[in-house]
């Protein structure tokens, strides 16, 4: 029997960046699914601040090249990839010097949010999508995590679900304290707009004038987690009301309730 593969999807990961808990969580989560059978392949963006020289990482040739479309313009997609430390398990970067090159992740040196964080997003997110293509490996499980993700469950539904690679994958999302989707206005809707997508394919990100973010990608989710500290309450109440399968993280022994999820949804 073959073993079944997950791809975690995240904006962070120890021990190449250390902003919040996310890092943590896939820092332990990716490793313990990979020695627990599952094969696995982490895919994040390559800040400017990710020693490469450090962390060994180098350019996978055979994968690079592409050019992803945001709000019009051209930007080459470079992948990068790192075996994770005391693991053979690999983690994709995903590079581009006009998104990733600056020494800081959202905000600038003076703690505002970079103006183009939206941009960044939509390119990050159709990136992985094309990356996991180019791959040709089919996942089982694609497991979301953070807001710079919450455009993937989107696109795989309404773009990518017919592709033989995503055609039985099953989405998690997990939703985290911060979003940044206050600071993005309405070109945000342009913007994510890839591959012809309708209008009303992006309601769920927009309550009246404000784009928001975790209600987008419920929406469109297969799954849902509740995981950060202080999650908003009506992000919780709408996880929980869901018809969806759903986890509450909890710290105490999260890693197998995490698999046990898992294997439910693959065996339905």
């Amino acid at each position: 029997m073959s073993k079944k593969r997950v791809l975690f999807v995240s904006q962070e990961m120890k021990p190449y960046t250390s902003i919040g808990e996310i890092s943590d969580i896939l820092n332990q989560l990716a490793p313990y699914a990979y020695n627990k059978g599952y094969e696995v392949r982490v895919l994040m963006p390559k800040y400017g601040l990710i020693n490469e020289r450090r962390h060994r990482l180098h350019e996978v040739v055979r994968l690079s090249g592409m050019n992803i479309i945001v709000d019009d313009d051209d930007f080459p997609l470079i992948i990068k990839v790192a075996s994770l430390p005391g693991s053979r398990m690999q983690v994709y970067f995903l590079d581009n010097e006009e998104f990733f090159k600056r020494k800081f992740v959202f905000d600038d040196v003076d703690n505002q949010p970079f103006e183009d964080n939206a941009d960044r997003m939509v390119f990050f997110c159709k990136g992985v999508m094309e990356t996991v293509k180019k791959f040709g490996w089919a996942p089982d499980i694609i497991h979301c995590h953070g807001w710079m993700t919450s455009l993937v469950p989107l696109y795989l539904n309404k773009i990518y679900r017919n592709d033989p690679i995503f055609e039985n994958s099953k989405l998690i999302y997990s939703a985290y304290k911060e979003t940044y989707a206050s600071t993005f206005d309405q070109s945000f809707f342009d913007k994510a707009s890839i591959n012809n997508l309708e209008t009303e394919d992006l309601h769920s990100f927009k309550d009246g004038d404000k784009v928001i973010l975790h209600e987008g990608a419920i929406k469109y989710a297969d799954a849902l987690i509740a995981a950060g500290q202080d999650l908003d309450d009506n992000i919780s109440k709408l996880i929980s009301d869901s018809e969806l399968p759903s986890l509450v993280h909890a710290e105490d022994e999260y890693l197998a309730h995490y698999l046990d999820f898992y294997k439910s949804l693959l065996e339905e």
